[in-house]
């Protein structure tokens, strides 16, 4: 039933009354023509039981397990993915708004759970301050008046909390969700000195992937893509695309809206591995492909991950020609480079990135380098001090690296990995059909469990328009093409 009311995009209450009213739904459902239904909160509690027991994966599987059946299914071939931005179902808030409406949320808590305890701490003015939702009024247009409030407010944080945490107080108090989020939000935002409570400013607050970005949904985080930003999640859909074939999605990824695609590529192969359902060709976007990437899925999985890597632009100029370093002989059993003009470099040094990634440090002497007649094309070091240096991934890496940066200048490569935009039609079908833009849920286990009903409605509606030989709709082109 929860696949139904995505495929129809409808709510609990709604899919609870069609469940009670339609004659097919009862069909499909194995009731009686008189069979009264349910309370719609009863789905509530379902979805609850499935991630705790985490059966959040269940329903997918069936269906990718019958859809095999079939014979419509199976590993090897080709797959794509990529990730569309998920809105939060909770309002997008500036930072004085969210400290506002944390503490707000953690006091109507208290005055429901504790009202003669937290009687004692506030007063009238407490009221004022917080007895409406913080987005209800504008804020002073001072900049010193703001940052009068946003004090005041962490000052007051500040006394519940130490209230709360006093030897004295009942230990219950500090379990209550509203308080934790306080306590949390409170150390991300404020500091306190001898002179009292201050903004957490710059490189102060902690990266926004660790920060909270609203009271009443912890796991949602504030990112930006492409000039964009939105409060929430990324979903990423992997789905089959061959031609003799329906194309169904395979796989569902939910994260928080922080995490780089780039960072998803591994965990999409584990999880295609653990289905049994891994291809052959992977194609997807720049933002999941990397040297490392490439040479991992070939190796561990068998899988030829198909997307363009960035260019070679290091050390351009303003004509832009210059010495890539595909222009120059790697000899990784001696550890030496030869530049363009055939020259050694004299030192290698072997070191590895903030993230643990090994990698070569190449350089040449500011003598060879002074002195060449091409110079210009090479380096941008001051004349006479330095010479060109290079950093080289590890060597499988490395020679992925520059075979790839060959294979897409090609239009050979250019056509094969057109079916990758497909993808798209699948991410706005999903965003139309099951409305998966904003997530109907708080948590990234609820979200992620409401994706997994959209693919899997997704599916069944492609398996239904495959087996009745229903047409595709055209892709709709511009005319200034």
């Amino acid at each position: 039933m929860s696949v139904l009311q995505y495929a129809e995009g409808l709510t609990d209450r709604q899919a609870a009354d069609q469940v009670r009213a339609r004659m097919d739904w009862k069909f499909l459902l194995g009731l009686e023509l008189d069979d009264p239904g349910f309370d719609f909160c009863v789905l509530c509690d379902f979805r609850a039981r499935l991630i705790e027991h985490g059966l959040e994966e269940k329903v997918l599987d069936l269906v990718l397990e019958r859809i095999s059946g079939l014979g419509l299914l199976r590993a090897g071939g080709r797959q794509r993915t990529d990730s569309t931005h998920v809105l939060a179902a909770v309002r997008t808030l500036n930072r004085m708004e969210f400290v506002g409406e944390t503490l707000r949320a953690a006091l109507e808590a208290l005055s429901a759970a504790a009202p003669q305890w937290l009687s004692a701490l506030v007063t009238a003015d407490w009221v004022r301050r917080y007895g409406a939702r913080i987005d209800s009024y504008r804020f002073a247009k001072g900049e010193n008046v703001r940052q009068e409030w946003a004090e005041q407010v962490g000052r007051d944080g500040f006394t519940i909390l130490e209230a709360a945490f006093a030897p004295g107080s009942p230990g219950w108090l500090r379990e209550i969700p509203a308080v934790q989020v306080l306590r949390r939000a409170w150390v991300e935002q404020y500091h306190r000195d001898g002179e009292g409570v201050h903004w957490r400013e710059g490189k102060d607050l902690p990266p926004g992937r660790c920060r909270l970005s609203s009271p009443y949904d912890p796991d949602a985080r504030y990112s930006i893509k492409r000039g964009s930003g939105w409060c929430g999640y990324k979903t990423h859909l992997s789905e089959t695309c061959e031609l003799d074939a329906p194309h169904l999605i395979t796989q569902v990824i939910t994260t928080d809206a922080t995490v780089a695609d780039t960072d998803v590529t591994e965990t999409v192969h584990q999880g295609l591995a653990a289905r049994e359902l891994l291809p052959a060709e992977h194609d997807v976007d720049a933002g999941y492909v990397t040297a490392a990437h490439i040479v991992t899925a070939q190796d561990r999985y068998g899988i030829e991950l198909v997307g363009p890597l960035g260019p070679d632009t290091c050390h351009d100029n303003h004509q832009g020609e210059h010495f890539a370093q595909s222009a120059f002989t790697i000899d990784w059993q001696a550890r030496t480079v030869t530049c363009p003009q055939c020259k050694t470099s004299t030192s290698w040094s072997c070191q590895r990135k903030s993230s643990g990634t090994p990698l070569a440090r190449v350089h040449f002497t500011a003598q060879d380098c002074g002195s060449c007649p091409v110079r210009e094309k090479c380096t941008k070091a001051a004349n006479g001090k330095w010479g060109r240096s290079l950093t080289l991934l590890p060597q499988d890496q490395q020679e992925a690296l520059e075979t790839r940066r060959r294979e897409q200048l090609t239009d050979e490569w250019q056509k094969r990995y057109n079916i990758r935009a497909g993808v798209e039609g699948t991410i706005s079908q999903a965003v139309r059909r099951t409305q998966i833009r904003r997530t109907r849920f708080t948590g990234l286990p609820k979200t992620h469990l409401g994706h997994i009903f959209a693919a899997t409605a997704i599916n069944i509606i492609r398996l239904d328009a495959w087996l009745t030989e229903t047409p595709l709709g055209p892709t709709r082109t511009s005319h200034l093409v």
